[in-house]
């Protein structure tokens, strides 16, 4: 049996629900959903609502830093580094309009041994952004 290790950290954006920031089992590392939220508010970078909280316009590349900022923040806390990362599923809102800057940003982030990645466009993600990822990293094995 594996032991199950739950991380959450006050460094990183609050969950939008009732889930931990990240859970360990055995040497891998599952984070919750990751969207750019600034840490300890509701402010989301790069976007601009009107009065009632619809997105007016947004930036993909000032949320796409964000939100690696967000997990490095989150793998930190739990032990590990950005190089650590084996495996990411990003959920993007507009597909056609923001994969180009995505793709750009993630050659720029994952310069070396990049992880598997698959990404896919939703209509829609919980908080008024456009990019959420989800992402497994591995603990390395002790020699």
């Amino acid at each position: 049996m594996f032991e199950k290790k739950s991380f959450e950290t006050h460094k990183a954006p609050e969950p939008v629900g009732k889930y931990p920031h990240a859970k360990k089992v055995g040497n891998l590392l599952f984070l919750s959903g990751v969207g750019p939220r600034k840490p300890n508010s509701q402010e989301i970078p790069g976007v601009t609502l009107d009065q009632n909280g619809n997105i007016l316009d947004y930036n993909i590349e000032i949320q796409c830093r964000s939100v690696f900022e967000n997990v490095k923040i989150i793998l930190e806390e739990a032990g590990l580094q950005w190089t650590d990362i084996v495996d990411v599923t990003v959920f993007l809102t507009n597909m056609k309009k923001d994969f180009p800057t995505y793709n750009k940003l993630w050659a720029e982030y994952f310069s070396e041994n990049p992880p598997c990645r698959t990404t896919i466009e939703i209509l829609s993600l919980p908080t008024p952004i456009a990019i959420e990822l989800k992402v497994i990293a591995a603990y390395p094995e002790k020699s």
